[in-house]
């Protein structure tokens, strides 16, 4: 095997290193900040993007309540080929310990410590997929848990993040993102520890086509696992405008996730076009909608929770355009 060749095309060997770059036309890095406390939630996020000419960055921190959003195109990126590294020259650094982002209206410094990584596993969030060269889009839910030490600045005003219950994840694909998916996190439940995880849609490599969901689900009592190999851990999904329901389970674990939020709260976040040298509305995601998690063990309920405060998104580049026209056209003249 030409294992550079391999890693180039996306695909990442068993028991291979999921949090370097690959080098495809997109490396997502993506970090969340959950503060149940004060109700308050930041994301950041960072697209390595590379076009003919050369890498360039798609940049972000959005935040709840108030349905504060900066982005922009950053001309620059470099993405660590050894270790999970996001850089955009001074306006963006984030790695397994830190995140630093410097935006037009926005900016959050922030170190992580007490992290709960992902297992050490043959196959990563992507399962078996991971080996697959060539799919549009590949993820792994690197961080299920940590403790931020830092602040951010949303539009003028300084939000303390000391002590939020941080999540981290990368996504890659040789071609930016999939024509439709579906995708959801959430921490703030009762204990702090708890953490879940999914993210599912259309992949496809030359004729290969189909549709995947994963759930992860790190639970209280340090247990992690996976569902989503369609024959022995399949999950079933419906995904509405307003709703998420997923359904899976294997041999030893079922999972239950409900979730809701009204589309007109949600943020449109961008996504890159790699060749293009722009971003696009792409993803509607909420930041404080509703989820409710149960997990049975052998058909026992184990362990069940709500969280206020979950991320739910639905992502494609018709439903979000169709979302920044609806608003546009309900808007007040000025």
């Amino acid at each position: 095997m030409n294992l550079p060749g391999y890693r180039s095309s996306g695909a990442t060997a068993p028991y291979g290193n999921l949090l370097a770059s690959h080098d495809v036309a997109m490396e997502g890095y993506f970090w969340r900040f959950t503060l149940p406390e004060s109700g308050r939630v930041v994301i950041a996020l960072a697209g390595i993007n590379r076009a003919a000419d050369g890498h360039w960055s798609t940049l972000a921190i959005a935040a709840h309540p108030g349905g504060f959003l900066s982005d922009t195109e950053h001309p620059g990126g470099y993405a660590d080929p050894d270790r999970l590294g996001a850089y955009a020259d001074n306006a963006f650094r984030g790695t397994t310990d830190q995140v630093h982002a410097d935006l037009e209206t926005a900016r959050l410094d922030v170190r992580i410590s007490n992290q709960r990584f992902w297992p050490r596993r043959r196959f990563g969030g992507s399962s078996y997929f991971q080996s697959v060269p060539a799919l549009n889009q590949y993820w792994h839910p690197w961080l299920l848990g940590g403790r931020a030490e830092g602040a951010a600045i949303i539009d003028g005003e300084t939000w303390d993040l000391t002590g939020a219950q941080v999540y981290g994840e990368k996504n890659w694909g040789k071609g930016g993102f999939p024509e439709s998916w579906w995708w959801g996190q959430a921490q703030g439940f009762t204990d702090p520890n708890a953490c879940i995880a999914f993210a599912g849609g259309q992949i496809s490599a030359g004729p290969l086509r189909t549709e995947v969901t994963a759930v992860v689900v790190a639970l209280p009592d340090g247990t992690v696992f996976r569902l989503g190999n369609p024959v022995t851990s399949p999950v079933t999904t419906v995904v509405a405008d307003d709703r998420w329901t997923l359904r899976g389970r294997n041999h030893l674990w079922s999972v239950e996730i409900e979730g809701s939020a009204p589309l007109s709260d949600a943020h449109i976040l961008p996504v890159p076009l790699p060749a293009q040298r722009r971003n696009v509305p792409g993803a509607l995601e909420h930041l404080g909608a509703t989820l409710t998690v149960t997990v049975r063990r052998r058909g026992a309920v184990y362990w069940t929770d709500t969280s206020h405060l979950a991320a739910l998104e639905h992502g494609g580049l018709d439903r979000a355009q169709s979302e920044v026209t609806r608003r546009e056209q309900i808007a007040p003249d000025l």
